[in-house]
């Protein structure tokens, strides 16, 4: 199992998206794709809403709009939606990036990637009789060092 993936480009990103709209018969709008190319130039997680108000600066969109493209990019696996307990769905690019370490702070909602390659050799060297994976995502809970400091005083 391999789990590395070349690294992409807007550009064939792009061209996956047209394809999965051309595929399903829907409009190819510049506000899709705006949204697209917003999520794909920011390397952090976003929030629906987050994502709104940055798009506001440079491109006007609704928030049904984010939330319904949010809906195809998920559809046709260009972002991941995150499982983060008690907080407002986090969303990533999901393409060129297969392995996720994540550290998640319970108490304020931080959410930090971080890399481990003895972990992900050891998984990537597990075997399953039945199933082959593709990717993955590790998350691990806690409290990060500002909200301990904080817990402190």
């Amino acid at each position: 199992m391999n789990f590395v993936k070349e690294e992409t480009t807007i550009e064939s990103v792009r061209e996956m998206f047209t394809a999965f709209l051309e595929q399903k018969k829907m409009r190819k709008t510049p506000e899709r794709y705006a949204i697209l190319e917003k999520i794909y130039f920011n390397d952090s997680h976003f929030d629906a809403e987050t994502l709104f108000e940055d798009m506001q600066k440079e491109y006007r969109v609704s928030l049904a709009t984010i939330y319904n493209t949010i809906d195809l990019l998920l559809d046709c696996s260009l972002i991941v939606k995150h499982p983060f307990v008690g907080k407002k769905a986090k969303y990533e690019k999901t393409f060129s990036k297969l392995v996720h370490h994540h550290l998640i702070c319970t108490i304020c909602g931080t959410v930090k990637e971080f890399s481990d390659k003895k972990m992900r050799n050891l998984i990537e060297s597990k075997s399953f009789a039945t199933f082959e994976p593709s990717h993955y995502s590790l998350y691990l809970y806690g409290v990060c060092a500002k909200c301990k400091g904080k817990k402190k005083n």
